[in-house]
């Protein structure tokens, strides 16, 4: 994707360091070193600084595809939100005025991207052939769940099997869920984030993302048959 000139360029590598809050008194910043400070990466990025920009763009890339991965369940769409995403973080990072944490703020975008994109994909049913969810057994092209099978130590081919079925029922099973349940299930479990920061993330209580994971939880359970 390429709109104005700009695309940015997937993950690939090990991850990048997390930043520390001391800011850094050098003249030239090291934007590739992590005691770089987020708030002086922002501020100039928010100048026009390009370089500045994209090491924001290295420090939550992996954090980005992987939410958008384990919400939209393809590749192909995890891809698509991704570049959607820091195009619209780029082009309304002006407008960031450290109300809340860069991170929270950049949740919400691609949160936000996640849901328009399932709120698209659910009105166009031609796009969800039944064979997208449920692969024959040798097509299916490894996710995330089998990526961990495959790296778990002592694995066999009839565990690795049986985790790709899992994972394929899984995949079927959060068709069913609203986009916003579905968001939610995937922030807690897969992003690991706390009841009160998905509600800040999405602009709610926490007691209606509380619902909602109970919501979404049950029909999980109802579809799987006792596997979750």
């Amino acid at each position: 994707m390429a709109v104005e000139g700009m695309a940015f360029a997937l993950p690939t590598g090990p991850n990048r360091p997390g930043c520390d809050d001391s800011a850094s008194n050098a003249g030239i910043l090291d934007y590739a070193q992590p005691q770089t400070d987020e708030r002086t990466l922002i501020e100039r990025a928010q100048a026009g600084d390009r370089p500045a920009f994209d090491e924001l763009v290295r420090r939550y890339d992996r954090a980005v595809l992987r939410l958008a991965t384990n919400v939209l369940r393809t590749p192909e769409d995890a891809r698509d939100v991704y570049q959607e995403s820091f195009l619209k973080i780029y082009k309304n990072l002006s407008r960031f005025r450290f109300e809340c944490s860069f991170y929270t703020w950049v949740y919400r975008i691609v949160t936000n991207s996640c849901l328009d994109h399932l709120r698209r994909r659910e009105s166009r049913p031609e796009d969800q052939a039944p064979e997208t969810l449920l692969p024959e057994r040798g097509d299916a092209a490894p996710d995330f769940f089998d990526r961990q099978a495959a790296t778990a130590p002592g694995g066999n081919p009839e565990r690795n099997t049986f985790n790709q079925e899992i994972a394929r029922r899984i995949d079927a099973a959060m068709e069913r869920l609203t986009p916003r349940e579905r968001m939610i299930f995937a922030m807690k479990h897969y992003q690991g984030l706390k009841l009160r920061a998905i509600g800040e993330t999405l602009g709610t209580s926490e007691e209606t993302v509380k619902n909602s994971l109970f919501r979404a939880t049950r029909k999980l359970r109802a579809q799987l048959g006792g596997l979750l």
